[in-house]
């Protein structure tokens, strides 16, 4: 059989904790190369640098070889894909990040989803896993809490039972990319597919000297939704939440007659 190919990358740094967990997982399930920014780029969403990005060789803490890039999580996976690899890989994934990922907010903002999507446009299976830290108050590069460790092991864990099923039988139907999310201290092994809740952030800036500062991400300032999403499980059930995503952003073009209509009356030729 041949040997699966998996890309990891994250928006935490080359050198964060959740990051080696997670190759630690993948190097079970097949040929694991690490393209990674080379310091914290978190909320960069699926942005990418119009500036020169520098591509480093580095070595991780279980002595394997990585890249370490200057640029954001959505420039790893591109440069690996068409810069790095010899030949795209079967799968991408996208973590640990030390946080959550959750809500319409988080997939539109978050680095490590970023990646993940970055993949999932171009053909590649993704898998973004995050580890739902309940208080970050440190945005340069430290997390300021207390990681436990068996709880970081069962994200990485899923994440590989996760990858093992996507490497064999491929995504799931109308699935693109798929969202894992870990609460702090999962009470059990329960985890359960939920949807995306689409509840924005609260007020998550705090008042400084010369302006505003997210002051830190705390689990308990995203929004309560119902039952079935991915932060009521993480918030509400302390279970482990797999979220489907597709990116289908297309709706009803019937919807837009009325506006078709009134365009035209006002000399424009709009083609329906």
């Amino acid at each position: 059989m041949k040997t699966k190919e998996i890309l990891v990358v994250n928006d935490d740094g080359v050198h964060s904790l959740g990051l080696l967990a997670l190759k630690k997982k993948m190097d079970e399930l097949g040929k694991v190369s690490v393209v990674a920014p080379e310091k914290e780029r978190s909320g960069m969403g699926k942005a990418v640098s119009t500036c020169l990005i520098e591509v480093k060789e580095t070595q991780l803490a279980d002595g394997g070889k990585a890249y370490a890039i200057s640029g954001t999580p959505a420039d790893a996976c591109l440069l690996a894909l068409f810069k790095i690899l010899q030949h795209p890989p079967n799968l991408v994934v996208s973590g640990i990040n030390l946080g959550p990922n959750l809500g319409i907010d988080d997939l539109l903002t978050s680095g490590t989803l970023g990646a993940a999507l970055e993949a999932a446009i171009h053909g590649i299976p993704a898998i973004a896993v995050s580890y739902s830290l309940k208080r970050i108050t440190d945005r340069e590069g430290k997390v300021h809490a207390n990681i436990h460790m068996g709880s970081l092991e069962f994200c990485a864990e899923l994440a590989k039972q996760t990858a093992k099923y996507v490497l064999t039988n491929g995504m799931p139907k109308d699935v693109d990319v798929i969202s894992i999310n870990v609460p702090e201290n999962p009470t059990s092994r329960t985890v359960k597919v939920t949807s995306l809740s689409y509840k924005g952030y609260t007020d998550i800036f705090a008042e400084k000297t010369d302006g505003y500062q997210i002051r830190g991400w705390f689990l308990e300032d995203y929004p309560y939704d119902e039952a079935e999403t991915d932060t009521h499980a993480i918030r509400e059930n302390n279970y482990a939440s797999v979220t489907p995503i597709k990116l289908n952003f297309t709706h009803q073009k019937r919807n837009m007659k009325e506006l078709a209509k009134f365009l035209n009356e006002r000399s424009y030729d709009v083609i329906f």
